[in-house]
């Protein structure tokens, strides 16, 4: 059996990998590797005047992990530019903020080479080869074009857009011919990987086959939805933990007895938190008679502030929450708490578990893995209730929660009051049954089933 090849566009410090600050995915990734003595690679992060091809190799928690540099045009054009101006605006169906540059198409193309080139003297005849995310797309065709004959695996952790928006993508088709140099391709859900089989038929002329497997452009490959979950025993661990326990007791106190509705999310214009703090005002506008009784919490931690509509976005929400707080507050109450800042899972674990409504309402998600840490966190004898938006890839496994549109603002202020009033029993039934999927759907096992799939021929 060979080892296992995760590459990524960026990797976790040495230092942490395996380690109590990673993020779930990171921990179970670092654990695959461990199973199958693998390797690591992806970006360091740094940018060097010119790319010299280097690998910097360590070694922690045993796990191998190898880094390259980039020059600072690549990290403008491939990074900055095509990846989360191009790419991730038109997965996440914003085409009115798509960057269609040819300098970004041109970057992305050459650092997606310089990933072949650099990991090419890692991979062993008898190696599996996972790759990750929208930012490495072409890399198994670079891989093929320097006569790499390994099975290759790609997963796709946003969202795939529907067929008449990957069509505004100046050459789409070639973006789509590279993901047949896979082997295996993983989609976060059900819709996405029917998005995905919509455009090959329909624009392409291929050919749906046998189980998973798809043909075009000459070519067969495997194709299927693997749902990621959360590490549940880890996240859950954590509530026991003395963070946890400091962070809960620092939210009883500071609630004064009202009611909280968390909201957790990079501060991202695909999350819907303009539209959801529009909605919250609704919610204040129906309902008077709760007023100085419950509040918003929205942590939004900054993400990719050198890309202008991150810093347009953050902005808007300062407006509108400042708006919002002039109007309603009262000298002893602040409707919306808007934090701009990172937080540990511990300690937001602890957060979670005071709340009384989970509010995760993207207008469009891969999955959002914030829905499923909230249900984690939850007191299992007074349970709060999750609100989740029907755009969230997690919806598909989380219909126990109050799934809403969050184009309107009516529908979210209406679940909000619903979940406010929800009586006990009911809260239980609920949670009991998203715990249940939590914990049969987690990370260990979406990576296990991946990594079977993609090691099985």
């Amino acid at each position: 059996m060979g080892r296992l090849i995760v590459i990524s566009n960026r990797v976790s410090p040495p230092s942490d990998v395996g380690g109590g600050t990673q993020g779930g995915l990171a921990m179970a990734l670092a654990a695959a590797l461990r199973e199958h003595s693998g390797i690591w690679f992806g970006w360091s992060g740094q940018t060097t005047e010119t790319y010299s091809g280097q690998v910097g190799v360590q070694r922690a928690g045993g796990v191998t992990v190898a880094t390259m540099d980039l020059e600072d045009q690549d990290v403008q054009e491939y990074y900055n530019g095509y990846a989360n101006k191009t790419l991730w605006p038109l997965f996440h169906h914003r085409v009115d903020l798509t960057a269609y540059e040819r300098s970004f198409g041109e970057g992305y193309a050459r650092v997606n080479a310089r990933f072949a080139e650099t990991v090419l003297p890692l991979i062993e005849e008898e190696d599996f080869v996972w790759i990750h995310d929208y930012h490495l797309i072409p890399l198994a065709q670079e891989l093929r074009r320097r006569g790499v004959k390994n099975r290759i695996g790609f997963f796709l952790h946003i969202p795939w857009p529907a067929r008449h928006l990957i069509t505004t993508l100046p050459r789409h088709p070639q973006l789509v011919e590279a993901l047949f140099d896979y082997d295996l391709v993983g989609f976060q859900t059900q819709d996405s990987l029917e998005a995905f089989k919509d455009y090959v038929v329909h624009e392409v002329g291929g050919s749906l086959g046998e189980g998973r497997t798809l043909s075009a452009f000459g070519r067969t490959a495997e194709f299927d939805a693997f749902p990621i979950g959360m590490d549940v025993a880890e996240f859950t661990a954590a509530l026991d933990g003395e963070t946890a326990k400091r962070e809960y007791a620092r939210m009883q106190t500071s609630m004064l007895d009202r009611q909280m509705i968390i909201g957790v999310d990079r501060l991202d214009y695909s999350k819907g938190l303009e539209e959801r703090f529009l909605a919250y005002e609704q919610f204040l506008q129906d309902n008077p008679d709760l007023h100085e009784k419950v509040f918003l919490l929205q942590i939004a931690t900054p993400s990719r502030e050198d890309v202008e509509a991150y810093q347009e976005i953050r902005g808007r929400l300062d407006g509108v929450s400042g708006r919002i707080n002039g109007a309603f507050s009262t000298v002893d109450w602040v409707p919306i708490r808007y934090v701009n800042r990172g937080y540990r899972r511990d300690q937001l674990a602890g957060i979670y578990r005071a709340a009384k409504l989970g509010l995760v309402t993207p207008l469009r998600d891969g999955m959002n893995l914030v829905a499923k840490e909230y249900v984690a966190a939850q007191d299992p004898e007074d349970p709060g209730v999750l609100i989740l938006s029907r755009f969230a890839g997690a919806a598909e496994q989380m219909g126990e929660a109050l799934i809403v549109n969050p184009f309107s603002r009516e529908d979210v202020s209406d679940a909000i009051l619903r979940g406010l009033a929800m009586p006990l029993a009911e809260r239980r039934r609920r949670w009991d049954r998203l715990m249940a999927d939590l914990r049969t759907t987690d990370v260990s096992a979406w990576r296990d089933d991946f990594v079977r799939a993609l090691m099985s021929n």
